[in-house]
């Protein structure tokens, strides 16, 4: 008897509770609300940004939006150098602290649920960085890309803003960020969460 009140206690509790996590998965995930601030559907998201795998994975509020767990990461030489010359290519005639800029946004990146957890993943993936497609980062790192990178590896980035993205939206085609929060302006590039 004990069972069957608790097996329809539950029930009951399932029945209640199924139309608010229901509304919570449809109206809450991060993907959704960023299709909707671009007045763009979820496919047509997908199409834009290819960094979006799959759309049938849904994070519910903002904690896809947090760090990955805690972990000592050592970045090797070749990581570092492919983030350096990207640094170069994405950021040589910005400032000094742009280029520092650049290589957080990577690095946050690897931080993020949302992102690849490896430089040379996200640095790679289709459609994120200009130099990768247009072939600039085979070119070498710069003495000043090469501190940048040294500096956004040794120093606590500033855990508030968190960029994800830059671009500089006086040659940007695509317009998908200008609705993303601005965390902050160096030079020519825009920094957006």
């Amino acid at each position: 008897m004990k069972k069957l009140i608790c097996t329809m206690t539950l029930g009951v509790l399932l029945l209640i509770a199924s139309p608010t996590f229901a509304y919570t998965v449809n109206n809450g995930d991060t993907m959704t609300k960023n299709a909707k601030k671009s007045n763009l559907t979820l496919q047509e998201l997908s199409k834009v940004n290819p960094q979006i795998k799959n759309l049938n994975v849904i994070y519910v509020g903002e904690y896809a939006n947090t760090i990955k767990p805690t972990m000592k990461i050592d970045y090797s030489d070749y990581e570092k150098n492919l983030l350096a010359r990207l640094v170069r290519a994405e950021a040589e005639s910005e400032p000094y602290e742009g280029k520092v800029a650049v290589a957080e946004v990577v690095l946050n990146r690897v931080e993020s649920r949302e992102f690849p957890n490896t430089i040379k993943d996200v640095i790679n993936a289709p459609g994120q960085f200009q130099p990768v497609s247009n072939g600039e980062i085979n070119k070498p790192a710069s003495s000043d890309s090469i501190k940048a990178v040294n500096e956004a590896l040794t120093k606590n980035r500033n855990v508030g803003t968190k960029s994800l993205y830059f671009y500089n939206p006086e040659i940007c085609t695509s317009h998908w960020l200008d609705d993303r929060p601005t965390t902050f302006v160096i030079g020519h590039h825009v920094f957006k969460k």
